[in-house]
């Protein structure tokens, strides 16, 4: 009965008749959020993410939600450690390059023509991507020294590919969790046939836990290369559109669907292809830190719905 009150609230976001009213409907910390936030964070995902179109407005509401909940506890944790939440705008500007060029926009300029049509400012981009950065410079600064890269094993597998075709992945992905194995083969089911109805992206927008669920599960290009053995033996066999089968993680079960793929010759240089593949491992497992981190911190937190 609760979640059916909180859903009408927020579907009374649009309507006009209550677009005026400003109402609590989370107080975290201290730190609010109002139906106006979680409206702006709606704008927000379906600007960064245009098939979250295809779904109805109450679950895109859920998920904005979510959102909305998770970016102010990032915001409250980074608060202990950073005196102002800012970073350097040369970076800032390195990372709005990044989004809107996954967005098919050639600059600057197209990015704040294309905002306006979801009544977004640069400004609140930025606001996003700084709490974003921040948060993963935190997690680099409490976990950095517990990754493990074993060069050795890369850098043979890396040999076994010099000078030959290899291939590169263009990859959509899915993590999820799970209370215990037994559950695997019913959640696996379950998002298969949501993937069959409304179509990877948007699935993932609904069940991924990891960051690229805000822009549908998209990481783009990989070599395999880059890919642990269990991962790559999970996916080598497919064709483009296919889903994998279920890989577990220490942060949960992953799900890999290929977007396209092509062949290209390694580099022989054997420590360039390392630092390639040893940057996507290490990231891998930040994530997978930062997952396990802010379970933790959310726990903690004084959190009133």
């Amino acid at each position: 009965m609760k979640k059916f009150l909180f859903i009408v609230l927020l579907c009374l976001l649009f309507n006009k008749a209550y677009s005026i009213e400003t109402r609590i409907v989370h107080n975290i910390e201290n730190e609010i959020i109002t139906n106006i936030d979680i409206k702006n964070e709606f704008k927000y995902l379906v600007a960064l993410n245009n098939s979250l179109k295809e779904l109805d407005k109450q679950k895109i509401l859920s998920i904005a939600n979510e959102s909305a909940i998770k970016t102010t506890i990032k915001k409250i944790e980074i608060s202990k450690y950073f005196k102002k939440i800012e970073i350097n705008e040369e970076y800032k500007n390195i990372l709005l390059k990044n989004i809107f060029l996954s967005l098919n926009l050639k600059s600057l300029d197209e990015f704040q023509i294309y905002l306006k049509d979801y009544d977004l400012t640069l400004d609140k981009i930025k606001e996003k991507i700084t709490i974003e950065a921040l948060w993963n410079r935190l997690i680099i600064t409490k976990y950095s020294e517990q990754v493990t890269i074993n060069k050795k094993q890369i850098i043979s597998e890396i040999s076994k590919n010099s000078n030959i075709q290899t291939r590169e992945y263009k990859l959509s992905e899915i993590i999820f969790e799970i209370e215990n194995k037994k559950e695997l083969n019913k959640k696996y089911d379950e998002i298969i046939k949501s993937i069959d109805e409304i179509g990877f992206e948007n699935t993932a927008s609904i069940y991924s836990i990891s960051e690229s669920a805000k822009i549908g599960g998209n990481i783009g290009w990989i070599s395999e290369n880059s890919l642990n053995n269990n991962i790559k033996k999970s996916i080598n066999h497919l064709k483009i559109s296919e889903t994998s089968r279920p890989i577990l993680l220490s942060s949960g079960i992953l799900l890999l669907k290929i977007i396209d793929i092509k062949n290209s010759k390694v580099n022989a240089d054997l420590e360039a292809e390392f630092k390639k593949a040893s940057i996507y491992e290490r990231n891998r497992q930040l994530s997978q830190y930062s997952k396990i981190y802010y379970n933790k911190i959310k726990k903690n937190l004084k959190f009133d719905e």
